[in-house]
């Protein structure tokens, strides 16, 4: 053989080679294939339920944001009614106030009138008295009348002075 090449050598080893190949092949081409199959399956698999929960979700969203405003319209109609409510109710009250007050002031003055009227009798009666008690003094003596009446005053404002202190 030339160049000391032997032919049944050559085969040999491409058998091994072939046969190396082929246990690769079986032990870690295909489940690491498989392995890389299945995992771009699943990242597809959970980028379609990404997608479809992500659209699910805007329908939701759309049909939340549709039901807060027609929250919103009811919320600013009840608002409006119970404004409405609220007013016809402080204008009732208020005129409820003013007629209260009206009927407060008309008894008020009539009580003050009441006094006026009872201090003016008394005072009236206070008057009669002192008069007719300077008239019996005026009779009972036969003095300077102008002496008479300056010492009944005096003499009553001392009364009175002791009775109020």
């Amino acid at each position: 053989m030339p160049l000391n090449i032997d032919p049944q050598q050559i085969l040999l080893h491409l058998f091994n080679l072939v046969l190396l190949f082929g246990i690769l092949y079986v032990l870690l081409y295909k489940p690491v294939h498989d392995f890389m199959d299945k995992r771009e399956e699943e990242y597809a698999k959970r980028e379609k339920s990404t997608k479809d929960a992500l659209d699910d979700a805007e329908k939701l969203k759309a049909e939340y944001e549709e039901k807060i405003l027609t929250a919103q319209k009811e919320t600013a109609m009840e608002r409006a009614k119970a404004s409405a409510a609220s007013e016809s109710e402080r204008e009732k009250i208020i005129s409820d106030a003013h007629e209260r007050a009206d009927k407060i002031v008309s008894d008020a003055r009539d009580k003050a009138q009441a006094e006026h009227d009872r201090l003016i009798a008394r005072a009236q009666s206070e008057i009669a008295e002192y008069v007719s008690k300077a008239a019996e003094k005026i009779v009972m003596r036969e003095g300077d009348i102008e002496d008479d009446f300056d010492t009944f005053f005096e003499s009553q404002e001392v009364k009175k002075d002791n009775d109020n202190g």
